[in-house]
């Protein structure tokens, strides 16, 4: 069974490329051999365990557009059955049988609650689980931001996006707030209806300093189709960069974002978007872009990934040089106007350093403020304290 974990676990076409699916998962029916697709998913699997009942069923969680629920499976020969239950996030299955007593415990969190790890005996007592940690306990004690789904239309192709909208302490449902637009990474992720504090995750931090935080699910996300998961191929940055700004629109004519106070960032993927979007449009106020690319032909030759690069842009640099040139924003430096803060990793393998100091030689060019911060021997996730700290 494939749990879709993107680069750190690719699957292979025939032809050598990469080849990613939010839909199919596999089980092996141990007693014959015989593999069995399970149903078509409209979901991506994020992780799954047998459950010691003496019927080997199959419990996964499984991605539902900004929520990852629980489903079970009582053979590869039945249909998929989703519980009801808690909605929101659930992480990390874990299933145990000791003395043939048998115990099922994962990590559950939301917008306003935070991880904690649940157990319960038999999985129809999901509605029950019983909360067996309180490490997050001050975070309750708070005033926390409050998150909804916010959807929109590109109106290029009249395609429907998904995006978590995460409200400052206070400010639940207010109108025309400071927007800061929050891209993920990878492309293949989504933002989800969960509770994180990890060193990449800002955007709760954020909403606290009182910016409404929009999390978009643009093309390239999970769980949303095969053919929403395709829609980046051979249209690397464009496609996505306009939901964003569709987004950007749909929540400036609603009244909910503030026109005047637009600022945009982004890590890894998120920082490309950063890079590109900020050549579209003059409407930020300010740029934050995180081991983000300027150059796809230069990362192409220097980052870990290449294969993975080419896949998507539908060939190598020499047979699509067009399409390398169309998502490289140094092409369109002329069109900068926002002030912009950049961070990169020294030893990053997966984005070249290199293109930090392109994208800050060009902004001091074009006399655009700017700073850049390099973290001394970091490859492309950062580990030491200092570092998680110094970027937050």
């Amino acid at each position: 069974m494939t749990d879709h974990n993107s680069s750190s676990k690719p699957k292979f076409t025939l032809d050598e490329f990469f080849d990613y699916t939010s839909f199919l998962s596999l089980t092996l029916a141990l007693d014959n051999d015989q593999t069995i697709l399970i149903q078509i998913l409209h979901r991506a699997v994020k992780d799954f365990a047998l459950l010691e009942n003496g019927r080997k069923d199959v419990i996964l969680l499984g991605q539902l557009n900004t929520e990852i629920q629980i489903y079970t499976q009582r053979s590869a020969y039945d249909p998929l059955i989703k519980l009801t239950g808690w909605n929101e996030t659930h992480e990390n299955l874990v299933t145990t049988c000791v003395e043939s007593k048998s115990t099922i415990t994962f990590i559950h969190s939301s917008f306003g609650a935070p991880p904690e790890i649940y157990c319960i005996n038999t999985i129809d007592q999901l509605n029950s689980a019983k909360k067996v940690t309180k490490e997050n306990k001050l975070f309750t004690e708070r005033n926390l931001p409050k998150g909804i789904s916010y959807r929109w239309i590109n109106k290029d192709d009249e395609t429907e996006i998904e995006s978590v909208l995460l409200y400052p302490p206070n400010k639940h449902q207010e109108k025309n707030l400071p927007l800061l637009v929050l891209m993920h990474g990878e492309p293949y992720s989504a933002d989800l209806n969960t509770f994180r504090t990890d060193w990449f995750y800002i955007a709760g931090m954020m909403a606290t300093e009182y910016w409404l935080v929009f999390q978009p699910n643009y093309r390239g996300s999970t769980s949303y189709g095969d053919e929403f998961l395709h829609g980046i191929l051979e249209v690397l940055i464009a496609r996505p960069g306009k939901d964003v700004l569709f987004g950007v629109d749909a929540l400036v004519q609603d009244g909910i974002a503030d026109p005047e106070r637009l600022a945009i960032g982004g890590y890894s993927y998120g920082g490309h978007l950063t890079n590109w979007l900020i050549t579209q449009t003059t409407r930020f106020n300010a740029a934050l872009t995180g081991a983000g690319a300027v150059e796809h032909v230069n990362s192409w030759g220097l980052a870990d990934l290449a294969l993975y690069r080419t896949y998507k842009l539908g060939g190598f640099p020499w047979q699509v040089s067009n399409r390398y040139q169309q998502v490289s924003p140094i092409f369109q430096f002329d069109k900068f106007r926002t002030p912009t803060y950049i961070a990169v990793d020294e030893n990053d393998y997966r984005v070249p350093t290199s293109q930090a100091y392109l994208l800050k030689r060009s902004l001091h060019v074009l006399g655009i403020p700017s700073k850049l911060i390099v973290f001394p021997g970091e490859g492309h996730i950062l580990k030491t304290i200092h570092g998680m700290r110094k970027l937050k």
